[in-house]
This record gives structure tokens, C-alpha cells and sequence, in this order.
């Protein structure tokens, strides 16, 4: 592991390291070696033994570069002054140090890279005449600087690979983001979906229901349409839910239901009407609405049946639709107080005015609810009349 938590170089990138050390180290090694030896005859004890074991302990330091990378490259770099055989081992640690493209380390290892190269020459003087000082400080210049050159590239590859690395981790974390917001979205508006399907038919179910067990006076006749009507509602709303099912699910081919509209209406009052709930309607609209305003509409009137099924059984309600494209769309949906309270407490979604006031909201309108004086209840809906090229969906 390096200082930043980072997995380091496994075993194969370490031995591979050391290889190419020794490989470099070795041919200057014998060709030292093959000078002493026209020179003298015979290397001497330390080129045989010192020179050795001071190279496999520059090879060893370099396994903690990663740890200590200045401390190592320094102590390498240094000890190749007594070690032909080390001069490998203290390229590698030059090469080592250049990938963190720091320059105030590179220059403070190379420099005493240049320094320890032109010290080792009194170890093992050259027979002969010797090279000009800045031949060879030249040549111990060039070296370091190749050795820096490869080790800056590697260390810019490296940084690229991490940048990836990051944006590729930052792209996925984006990706689960986007996705839980996505199904936190789609939650809510199966939700939504499914109360507006279900709700106001189980609402009128409901009341004719209540109608035929607190009302027993009915004849049979009486009774029997009651009974009709709760069978026929309830087979209703078996099949708006599996329309809905069917749309979330979205079967390849599968044909979407007819979509809702502001000429609908009549025909949710009338089911509203035959259900036994008192209501009229009142139509004073000119034009037809866009698609997205007559779906919001349509949800709005049906919310507002479906509340005075459940909290006012019995009161009148009268739904008022006025407006056009120079004025907008407004509808009202007002019920007069219930003459008796339920018998049972009608359950409470919590899905339905929050999910109206969405919708709405996403139509670009605004939506008022609120008792009347007269203990009553009003829900008022104001919708745009947008042209149809910026229609939103809804």
C-alpha cells in the first residue's frame, strides 16, 4: 500500500523493477571490472565482494520507496558511490522519485546523482588518460536526465489513469444517484396513478353501498340497481387497474388506453350521477385545452367527486368548468355540507390533494382547497392555456 490508502505494485511490477536495476547495473559493472583487470591484472577484494553486497542493498531499498521515496532515492543514490553494480539501483531510484513530478526532489536526487557518478570515478579510475571533467558530467547529466524523463512520463500516466479512475467512480455514483431518484419519481406517480384509478371508483362503490345498508325502505327494484351498480363499479375498477398495470409494465405492442380529457367529463359525472352522488355540471368553456391541461382537468374534478363521495355522502356538488385561451381554465368543485356524518371514518390516503397539487403544479397552475363558511367544502384549480408545440407532459 502507498501513503494515499492505494494498493502499490504487486510482486510481478516489484521483481520487474529490480530486474531492470540489475540489468543496468551489471554490464557497468563487468565493464569496470574488465578495465581493472588490463589495468592491474587483478580488481582487488572489494570489486568481488563490497561492490556486490552494496548493490543488493540498494536493491532492497528500493522495496520501500513507496514508504520513504526521498529517504530511498537519497540513500541509493549515495551508496552507488562505492558500487559500480549499484549504478542500476540508483537509476531506479531517480526513475522512482520522478513519478510523484515534484522538481524540487528530482533536482536534489539528480544532482547528488551527478555528484556520486563523479566520485566513484577515484574508487575505480579509468586507465589511460582521464575524460574531460564535463565530458563526464555531461554524460552522468544525461543519464539522470533520461531517467527523470521516464519517470515524470510514468508518474503523468499514472495520474491519468487515477483522474479516470475518479471520473469513471464519480460517473457510477451519479449514475446510482440519477437511478434512486428515478425510482423514488416513478413511486411516487405509481402512486398517484393508482389512487386517482381506484379511489374515486371504490368511492362510489362505497356509497351505494352505505345507501343500501342504512337505507332499508328500498324496493326491490331499488335494491337490485344498487346491487348493479357496486358489481359493475367494482368490475371497473378491476379493469382501470389492470389498464394502469398494463402502462407501468409498457408490454411491447401492448395498445395504451385512451388517454384522459376535458370531454370526459361529462361522462365521469354521469358515472358519479348513477352512483348516487348529487351532481352538476356546468360547462362554459370556449376552445379546446391542450392535452396536459384537459388531463390535469379531468384529475382535478375526479379528486374533487371522490373527496365529497368520502366526506359528504348525500350533499350536492356542483362542478364548475369556465375560461378559454385568453383567460386560462378554471374549475371548482363545490360541495354543499353532508346532511349526516359517515357512519365510518373514510380512510385517508395521503396520497390524493399532495399528489393533485403536483400535478397541478407541474401543469402549470395553482390549486386551492379550503371549507366554506357554510361548512361546505371548495376545491378551485387555475390552469394555463398553453399553445400546443409547448405543451408539457403531465
Amino acid at each position: 500500500m502507498d501513503r494515499d490508502g492505494r494498493p502499490g505494485p504487486g510482486r510481478g511490477r516489484q521483481f520487474l523493477l529490480l530486474a531492470a536495476a540489475a540489468a543496468v547495473g551489471v554490464p557497468v559493472w563487468l565493464f569496470v571490472g574488465v578495465l581493472l583487470h588490463r589495468l592491474d591484472g587483478d580488481p582487488g577484494g572489494w570489486f568481488r565482494t563490497g561492490d556486490p553486497l552494496v548493490a543488493v542493498g540498494c536493491l532492497l531499498a528500493l522495496l520501500w520507496r513507496r514508504r520513504f521515496p526521498l529517504t530511498v532515492a537519497m540513500t541509493v543514490v549515495i551508496a552507488s558511490t562505492a558500487s559500480a553494480l549499484a549504478t542500476g539501483a540508483a537509476l531506479a531510484a531517480l526513475c522512482s522519485i520522478s513519478t510523484r513530478r515534484r522538481p524540487v526532489e528530482i533536482g536534489a536526487v539528480a544532482v547528488a546523482y551527478v555528484t556520486a557518478s563523479q566520485l566513484a570515478a577515484d574508487l575505480y579510475p579509468v586507465p589511460g588518460s582521464p575524460a574531460p571533467v564535463w565530458y563526464s558530467l555531461a554524460l552522468a547529466a544525461l543519464t539522470a536526465g533520461i531517467a527523470a524523463a521516464v519517470g515524470m512520463a510514468v508518474g503523468a500516466r499514472r495520474m491519468e489513469l487515477r483522474s479516470l479512475r475518479e471520473r469513471a467512480e464519480s460517473a457510477e455514483r451519479e449514475q446510482a444517484a440519477r437511478a434512486a431518484q428515478a425510482r423514488f419519481r416513478e413511486r411516487n406517480r405509481i402512486a398517484r396513478e393508482m389512487h386517482d384509478v381506484l379511489a374515486h371508483r371504490i368511492s362510489l362503490v362505497a356509497l351505494q353501498a352505505g345507501t343500501l345498508d342504512h337505507v332499508t325502505d328500498l324496493a326491490t327494484a331499488e335494491s337490485r340497481a344498487l346491487v348493479r351498480g357496486i358489481a359493475e363499479g367494482s368490475h371497473l375498477a378491476l379493469e382501470e387497474l389492470r389498464e394502469v398495470l398494463g402502462v407501468l409494465r409498457s408490454d411491447a405492442g401492448r395498445p395504451e388506453p385512451p388517454q384522459l380529457s376535458a370531454d370526459r367529463i361529462p361522462d365521469l359525472v354521469a358515472d358519479a350521477r348513477a352512483s348516487g352522488l348529487d351532481v352538476t355540471l356546468t360547462t362554459d368553456v370556449t376552445g379546446t385545452p391542450a392535452d396536459a391541461v384537459g388531463r390535469t382537468c379531468y384529475r382535478v374534478v375526479q379528486e374533487g367527486l371522490t373527496n365529497a363521495a368520502k366526506h359528504a355522502p348525500g350533499a350536492p356538488v356542483h362542478v364548475t368548468l369556465e375560461g378559454g385561451a385568453d383567460t386560462g381554465l378554471a374549475v371548482t368543485v363545490r360541495n354543499a355540507p353532508a346532511a349526516a356524518r359517515p357512519a365510518r371514518r373514510p380512510p385517508v390516503s395521503g396520497f390524493g390533494l399532495p399528489g393533485l397539487t403536483e400535478r397541478v403544479g407541474l401543469a402549470g397552475g395553482t390549486l386551492r382547497h379550503h371549507p366554506t363558511p357554510d361548512d361546505g367544502y371548495v376545491l378551485v384549480a387555475r390552469l394555463p392555456w398553453p399553445h400546443p408545440t409547448r405543451e408539457a407532459s403531465v
